[in-house]
Protein backbone atom coordinates (compact mmCIF):
# COMPACT_ATOMS: atom_id res chain seq x y z
CA UNK A 1 0.00 0.00 0.00
CA UNK A 2 3.26 1.95 -0.38
CA UNK A 3 2.76 3.97 3.26
CA UNK A 4 -0.83 5.78 1.85
CA UNK A 5 -3.98 4.65 3.24
CA UNK A 6 -6.06 3.27 0.41
CA UNK A 7 -9.56 5.31 0.17
CA UNK A 8 -12.39 3.39 0.72
CA UNK A 9 -15.79 4.36 0.18
CA UNK A 10 -18.83 2.54 2.12
CA UNK A 11 -22.06 3.19 0.00
CA UNK A 12 -24.65 5.03 1.42
CA UNK A 13 -27.69 4.08 -0.41
CA UNK A 14 -30.20 4.10 2.27
CA UNK A 15 -28.83 0.84 4.05
CA UNK A 16 -28.39 0.58 8.00
CA UNK A 17 -25.54 -0.40 9.78
CA UNK A 18 -23.36 1.41 7.90
CA UNK A 19 -21.45 3.10 10.67
CA UNK A 20 -20.12 0.05 12.33
CA UNK A 21 -18.78 -0.75 8.50
CA UNK A 22 -17.40 3.01 7.90
CA UNK A 23 -15.42 2.20 11.96
CA UNK A 24 -13.84 -1.08 11.37
CA UNK A 25 -12.45 -0.51 8.00
CA UNK A 26 -10.51 2.92 9.49
CA UNK A 27 -9.33 0.44 12.31
CA UNK A 28 -8.07 -1.63 9.73
CA UNK A 29 -6.41 0.91 7.99
CA UNK A 30 -8.11 2.76 5.49
CA UNK A 31 -9.26 6.02 4.77
CA UNK A 32 -12.46 5.57 4.49
CA UNK A 33 -15.73 7.91 3.20
CA UNK A 34 -19.70 7.07 3.60
CA UNK A 35 -21.05 8.89 0.46
CA UNK A 36 -23.80 8.22 -1.98
CA UNK A 37 -21.84 10.22 -4.25
CA UNK A 38 -21.19 7.93 -7.67
CA UNK A 39 -17.72 10.24 -8.64
CA UNK A 40 -15.96 9.36 -5.27
CA UNK A 41 -17.33 5.60 -5.40
CA UNK A 42 -16.51 5.20 -8.61
CA UNK A 43 -12.36 7.03 -8.08
CA UNK A 44 -11.78 5.24 -4.89
CA UNK A 45 -9.17 2.10 -4.23
CA UNK A 46 -12.49 0.07 -2.76
CA UNK A 47 -15.96 0.27 -2.49
CA UNK A 48 -17.71 -1.37 -0.20
CA UNK A 49 -21.45 -2.47 -0.30
CA UNK A 50 -22.91 -3.06 2.54
CA UNK A 51 -26.97 -4.43 2.86
CA UNK A 52 -29.14 -5.67 5.63
CA UNK A 53 -32.73 -6.86 5.35
CA UNK A 54 -35.01 -8.04 2.58
CA UNK A 55 -32.74 -8.51 -0.48
CA UNK A 56 -35.45 -6.75 -2.76
CA UNK A 57 -35.69 -3.67 -0.38
CA UNK A 58 -31.98 -3.75 -0.65
CA UNK A 59 -32.08 -4.25 -4.00
CA UNK A 60 -34.86 -1.35 -4.54
CA UNK A 61 -32.43 1.01 -2.71
CA UNK A 62 -29.47 0.45 -5.02
CA UNK A 63 -31.06 0.99 -8.22
CA UNK A 64 -32.81 4.39 -6.73
CA UNK A 65 -29.52 5.31 -6.05
CA UNK A 66 -27.76 3.70 -9.23
CA UNK A 67 -25.31 1.63 -7.21
CA UNK A 68 -25.65 -1.13 -9.18
CA UNK A 69 -24.08 1.12 -12.24
CA UNK A 70 -21.57 1.85 -9.92
CA UNK A 71 -20.46 -1.50 -9.03
CA UNK A 72 -20.79 -3.13 -12.70
CA UNK A 73 -18.75 0.17 -14.13
CA UNK A 74 -15.85 -0.68 -11.17
CA UNK A 75 -16.07 -4.31 -11.84
CA UNK A 76 -15.35 -3.73 -15.71
CA UNK A 77 -12.78 -1.54 -14.84
CA UNK A 78 -10.68 -4.08 -12.32
CA UNK A 79 -11.55 -1.91 -9.48
CA UNK A 80 -12.44 -3.64 -5.97
CA UNK A 81 -15.75 -4.14 -4.56
CA UNK A 82 -16.53 -5.25 -1.37
CA UNK A 83 -20.03 -7.04 -0.45
CA UNK A 84 -21.06 -7.52 3.01
CA UNK A 85 -24.45 -9.74 4.16
CA UNK A 86 -27.30 -8.62 1.56
CA UNK A 87 -24.43 -6.73 -0.45
CA UNK A 88 -22.50 -10.24 -1.26
CA UNK A 89 -26.99 -12.04 -1.61
CA UNK A 90 -27.23 -9.08 -4.17
CA UNK A 91 -24.54 -10.02 -6.68
CA UNK A 92 -25.74 -13.16 -7.46
CA UNK A 93 -28.51 -13.40 -10.17
CA UNK A 94 -31.75 -13.25 -7.94
CA UNK A 95 -33.18 -13.78 -4.45
CA UNK A 96 -36.22 -15.53 -3.25
CA UNK A 97 -37.76 -14.70 0.15
CA UNK A 98 -41.61 -15.68 1.07
CA UNK A 99 -42.25 -17.14 -2.08
CA UNK A 100 -41.17 -13.85 -4.21
CA UNK A 101 -38.64 -13.35 -6.54
CA UNK A 102 -36.28 -10.02 -6.91
CA UNK A 103 -33.89 -9.76 -9.60
CA UNK A 104 -30.43 -8.99 -8.35
CA UNK A 105 -27.09 -7.68 -10.41
CA UNK A 106 -26.25 -10.70 -11.85
CA UNK A 107 -22.55 -10.49 -11.38
CA UNK A 108 -22.90 -14.20 -10.55
CA UNK A 109 -25.32 -16.81 -11.59
CA UNK A 110 -27.17 -18.41 -9.08
CA UNK A 111 -30.30 -17.84 -6.75
CA UNK A 112 -29.87 -16.48 -2.84
CA UNK A 113 -32.64 -18.38 -0.74
CA UNK A 114 -33.94 -19.69 2.32
CA UNK A 115 -31.56 -22.02 4.61
CA UNK A 116 -32.58 -25.62 5.14
CA UNK A 117 -31.93 -25.36 8.70
CA UNK A 118 -33.76 -26.15 11.92
CA UNK A 119 -33.54 -22.86 13.62
CA UNK A 120 -33.60 -19.22 11.68
CA UNK A 121 -31.79 -16.92 11.46
CA UNK A 122 -28.47 -17.93 11.69
CA UNK A 123 -27.38 -15.69 14.19
CA UNK A 124 -24.06 -15.89 15.71
CA UNK A 125 -20.54 -16.91 15.45
CA UNK A 126 -19.54 -20.02 13.47
CA UNK A 127 -16.64 -21.43 11.92
CA UNK A 128 -15.88 -21.24 7.86
CA UNK A 129 -13.68 -23.16 5.56
CA UNK A 130 -11.67 -20.96 2.96
CA UNK A 131 -10.00 -22.35 -0.28
CA UNK A 132 -6.94 -22.39 0.18
CA UNK A 133 -4.67 -19.58 -0.83
CA UNK A 134 -7.52 -17.26 -0.12
CA UNK A 135 -6.39 -13.67 0.51
CA UNK A 136 -9.32 -12.48 2.82
CA UNK A 137 -8.62 -15.17 5.12
CA UNK A 138 -4.79 -15.37 4.69
CA UNK A 139 -3.93 -16.10 8.47
CA UNK A 140 -7.83 -16.64 10.15
CA UNK A 141 -8.23 -19.70 8.30
CA UNK A 142 -9.45 -20.80 11.68
CA UNK A 143 -11.50 -18.11 13.56
CA UNK A 144 -14.94 -17.74 13.96
CA UNK A 145 -17.37 -14.95 12.20
CA UNK A 146 -20.41 -13.61 12.73
CA UNK A 147 -23.37 -14.74 11.12
CA UNK A 148 -26.76 -12.88 10.84
CA UNK A 149 -28.86 -13.88 8.10
CA UNK A 150 -31.95 -16.96 6.94
CA UNK A 151 -30.69 -16.80 3.37
CA UNK A 152 -28.08 -17.45 1.19
CA UNK A 153 -26.34 -18.91 -1.90
CA UNK A 154 -25.98 -22.81 -1.50
CA UNK A 155 -24.07 -23.70 -4.81
CA UNK A 156 -22.03 -21.75 -7.17
CA UNK A 157 -22.33 -22.68 -10.58
CA UNK A 158 -19.92 -19.83 -12.26
CA UNK A 159 -17.35 -21.37 -14.82
CA UNK A 160 -13.99 -19.65 -15.41
CA UNK A 161 -11.84 -20.83 -17.96
CA UNK A 162 -7.87 -19.40 -18.15
CA UNK A 163 -5.98 -17.25 -17.97
CA UNK A 164 -8.81 -15.64 -15.62
CA UNK A 165 -7.89 -17.17 -12.26
CA UNK A 166 -10.58 -19.54 -10.16
CA UNK A 167 -12.77 -17.50 -7.56
CA UNK A 168 -12.20 -18.98 -4.27
CA UNK A 169 -14.91 -20.10 -2.24
CA UNK A 170 -15.48 -20.20 1.54
CA UNK A 171 -18.09 -22.02 3.16
CA UNK A 172 -19.71 -22.29 6.07
CA UNK A 173 -22.46 -24.65 7.60
CA UNK A 174 -26.03 -23.99 9.24
CA UNK A 175 -28.55 -26.76 8.62
CA UNK A 176 -27.11 -26.93 5.15
CA UNK A 177 -23.61 -25.72 3.70
CA UNK A 178 -23.57 -22.30 2.22
CA UNK A 179 -21.46 -19.77 0.48
CA UNK A 180 -19.81 -17.56 3.62
CA UNK A 181 -17.69 -15.73 1.37
CA UNK A 182 -16.30 -15.58 -2.28
CA UNK A 183 -13.25 -14.24 -3.47
CA UNK A 184 -13.51 -13.84 -7.69
CA UNK A 185 -10.93 -10.89 -9.49
CA UNK A 186 -11.90 -7.35 -8.36
CA UNK A 187 -15.69 -8.44 -6.85
CA UNK A 188 -15.42 -9.90 -3.26
CA UNK A 189 -18.14 -10.41 -0.90
CA UNK A 190 -18.64 -12.07 2.78
CA UNK A 191 -21.89 -13.41 4.00
CA UNK A 192 -21.00 -12.46 7.22
CA UNK A 193 -20.51 -9.26 9.09
CA UNK A 194 -16.80 -8.83 9.81
CA UNK A 195 -17.52 -5.48 11.25
CA UNK A 196 -19.00 -7.26 13.73
CA UNK A 197 -16.13 -10.07 14.03
CA UNK A 198 -14.21 -8.84 16.06
CA UNK A 199 -10.46 -8.84 15.72
CA UNK A 200 -10.80 -11.96 13.25
CA UNK A 201 -13.05 -9.21 11.14
CA UNK A 202 -10.55 -6.48 11.34
CA UNK A 203 -7.84 -8.76 10.02
CA UNK A 204 -9.86 -9.97 7.25
CA UNK A 205 -10.86 -6.10 5.86
CA UNK A 206 -6.80 -5.10 6.54
CA UNK A 207 -5.97 -8.33 4.21
CA UNK A 208 -8.91 -7.02 1.76
CA UNK A 209 -7.19 -3.64 1.75
CA UNK A 210 -4.13 -4.84 1.65
CA UNK A 211 -5.06 -6.46 -2.13
CA UNK A 212 -6.01 -3.14 -3.02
Amino acid sequence: MSGRRPRVVVLDYGSGNVHSAVKALERAGGDVELTSDRTAAMEADGLLVPGVGAFSAVMDSLTAARGGEVVDKRLAGGRPVLGICVGMQVMFERGVERGTEAGGLGEWPGSVTRLDAPVLPHMGWNTVEPDAGSVLFDGIEDERFYFVHSYAASDWSLEVEAPFPQPQLTWATHGERFLAAVENGPLSATQFHPEKSGDAGIRLLSNWLGSL
